[in-house]
This record gives structure tokens, C-alpha cells and sequence, in this order.
């Protein structure tokens, strides 16, 4: 089926107290396991492509995009295409031609005036091309800091979003819908983060857009699921992902050591992700407390 649109999906879990699950994707067969896990759960997704994974694949935007947009395309679930964490300008320019309906522009390291400028030149380009815009206030943690230094602490005084401040953000900048700082950290690798519900349920009150979780991975079930029903509508999926990817891989290599074909370890791999995928999928589709 065709594309679909980001900012549909999303206004669609918001308005049923649902959320909608967007899966970053690094190579091919990240976006066949997605779409998979989504047709197996029968809910649609959001394909991203950081920009991260563009540095990965030699700056070029191209390959891995149309790639995804091909999945979609073919998919028997919606799925829309986003450009996450984009910090550079010049990539950002690139989203309109390469399939992505919708991007996350990432000023958030900035102090708070310069993220809102950034934010609001970047909201305003995006607008007048017709794409749906994310935007992030405050420190998720597990990202470089300012200059590229040590990753930003989620724990940190002063890191969690502020309800007042956000309501400002989001008005001042036009932005469609706010990533907020609440207890998640990106990358993380066991999970054990908890989430500030009392502060999620302030900013729902206080913002009038969507509001979207990073960092998921690290958030048990039952955060995940108390979160939806506070008020996320869009939870952003990452290192789930590569940790199922790289567990199979590996559990295949041990018990297969002569093993060359890539193939008999990438399906084994794609079909842990796929796995994944489903999971998450219908654990944001539970009922909330």
C-alpha cells in the first residue's frame, strides 16, 4: 500500500489514547523485520532512519530510504518513513526528496533559546514542504552532550522537561509533536528504567501535540504500558532491535563455527527482530491502569 503519513498515524493513537510504535532501522533486513512483526501484530508502524545510521551508510540517504520505502510499499500495514535525530541542516534538506514524510529535528543539546530557534527555522522549512515535525525538550540521556561530549545524564538536575517551559516550546516553534524527557535513556541495554508519570501526566495537560517516548528500549512493559495510557502516542524503539539482532546472531555462530553463508545468520537475526517488533507492538496495544 502507499506510504502513510506519519502525522496520520500518530493523531490516530493519540485520539484513541493509543500509541503508534516507530522502529529505528539500520540495514535491510531491519526494515523487512519491522514490517514483518507489524503484519504478524496487524498494526502499523513507523519505519526511522537516524541520522546515525546515515553516517553508517557512508552519508548517503538513498539506499537504506528507498529500501524502506519499497517494504512499505509492499506492506499489508500501513507503514510511514521518518528521519530521526536530525541535527544537520544540510540532511534535513535532503528529507523531502528521499520518501520521508516526516522528520525529528534534534536542537535539544542547545540551550533552551538556541534550541528554539533552531527548532522553529527548522519547523517553518518542514511546514512549507509538508512535513509533519517532531521535536525534543530536555535531556533523554544516552547521547553525546553539546560538542560531542560525554553521553547527557536523564538523572541530571534540571534534565526532565518542564511542563511550562514545553507548552512555551511547542507555541513559540510549531512544532507537531514534542519528545519529552521523563526517566528514559537511548542505548540502553537491560530494562530497568522508570518513568515520572506524575510529570508525563503535567505535560500531557500542558502540551496540545502529541507526545512521543525515546529511549523505549530500556522501559519494562509496565512502564511502557502506564506511559500510553499518560498520554504518549508515539514510542521510539532502537536498541531492542540490535540487541535481538546480534543475540541470534551470535547464538547461531556459536552452535554453527563453520558458518560463512551470511544469509543463514542474517535470516536467523532478522526473524529475532521480527519477533521483537510483534511484542512491542501488542504490548502498546494493552489496556493502561
Amino acid at each position: 500500500m502507499p506510504l502513510a503519513a506519519t502525522g496520520e498515524l500518530v493523531a490516530r493513537a493519540a485520539g484513541t489514547r493509543s500509541a503508534v510504535a516507530a522502529f529505528n532501522v539500520i540495514t535491510l533486513e531491519h526494515i523487512e523485520a519491522v514490517v514483518a512483526g507489524a503484519e504478524a501484530a496487524g498494526a502499523p508502524v513507523i519505519l526511522q532512519v537516524s541520522e546515525n545510521a546515515v553516517k553508517f551508510r557512508y552519508g548517503r540517504l538513498l539506499p537504506l530510504a528507498r529500501a524502506a520505502v519499497a517494504a512499505a510499499e509492499e506492506a499489508a500495514v500501513p507503514v510511514a518513513l521518518h528521519l530521526d535525530h536530525v541535527q544537520s541542516d544540510e540532511l534535513l534538506r535532503r528529507t523531502p526528496g528521499a520518501g520521508f514524510g516526516s522528520v525529528m529535528y534534534d536542537a535539544a543539546r542547545l540551550p533552551y533559546a538556541e534550541n528554539l530557534a533552531a527548532t522553529r527555522a527548522a519547523a517553518d522549512w518542514a511546514h512549507a514542504r509538508g512535513l509533519w515535525i517532531e521535536a525534543e525538550l530536555g535531556e533523554v540521556g544516552g547521547k553525546p552532550g553539546q560538542g560531542g561530549g560525554a553521553p547527557l545524564d536523564a538523572h541530571a538536575p534540571g534534565a526532565r522537561t518542564d511542563p511550562d517551559e514545553a507548552r512555551a516550546f511547542v507555541a513559540d516553534t510549531g512544532v507537531d509533536a514534542l519528545a519529552v524527557a521523563v526517566g528514559s535513556v537511548h542505548a540502553m541495554t537491560t530494562r530497568t528504567a522508570t518513568l515520572d508519570h506524575g510529570l508525563l501526566g503535567r505535560l500531557a495537560a500542558a502540551v496540545p501535540v502529541p507526545l512521543v517516548l525515546h529511549g523505549s528500549s530500556g522501559v519494562p512493559d509496565g512502564e511502557l504500558v502506564a506511559a500510553v495510557a499518560g498520554g504518549i502516542a508515539k514510542v521510539n524503539v532502537g536498541t531492542a532491535l540490535n540487541a535481538a539482532m546480534t543475540g541470534a546472531i551470535r547464538g547461531f555462530l556459536a552452535a554453527h563455527p563453520e558458518a560463512v553463508d551470511s544469509r543463514k545468520y542474517l535470516s536467523v537475526g532478522r526473524e529475532a527482530m521480527a519477533r521483537e517488533v510483534t511484542r512491542i507492538v501488542h504490548v502498546l496495544g494493552r489496556p493502561g491502569p
